[in-house]
């Protein structure tokens, strides 16, 4: 089968780079299906999940943002933030997306609107993702076992 090389950067480090075969993006215009072969394109990102599909099995990460780039069968991510769905904290991530609740609905005038609901949002994508994790996480624990021993 066909793949493609997918490197994703974030300001403090590589978070990914393998081959795979294919990609799904939050792209700002919506989701971005991307396979082998795929047309040049640049793109800009927004908050969402992304979506890795390789002979490794399936990863998901939490982007907030970025520019993704492909090119003769190289997609580049340059992303804000990426995380993996198995390294996010629910209990940190819960209580970030509470901080950012508060922060929204009190609306203080020493508080910047448009960056507290860019922090709920980075935060409700967090949340979201982590809880789908454990859910199937618990499906694939077999009847009986006990999940994470």
């Amino acid at each position: 089968m066909a793949t493609f090389t997918l490197t994703i950067v974030t300001a403090e480090s590589e978070v990914f780079s393998e081959e795979i075969d294919s990609l799904v993006a939050p792209g700002i215009d919506g989701q971005l299906g991307i396979l082998p072969n795929h047309a040049p394109l640049m793109t800009q990102l927004q908050p969402g999940e992304m979506t890795i599909r390789s002979n490794n099995g399936e990863n998901v990460l939490a982007v907030t943002g970025g520019f993704l780039e492909v090119l003769n069968n190289q997609v580049t991510i340059l992303a804000d933030t990426a995380e993996m769905d198995v390294e996010i904290d629910l209990e940190r991530a819960e209580a970030a997306l509470q901080r950012a609740t508060e922060r929204v609905e009190t609306r203080q005038a020493d508080v910047d609107l448009a960056r507290a609901l860019s922090a709920f949002r980075r935060a409700q994508i967090r949340v979201d993702l982590a809880r789908r994790r454990g859910r199937r996480r618990s499906a694939d624990t077999p009847p009986g076992s006990i999940p994470g021993a």
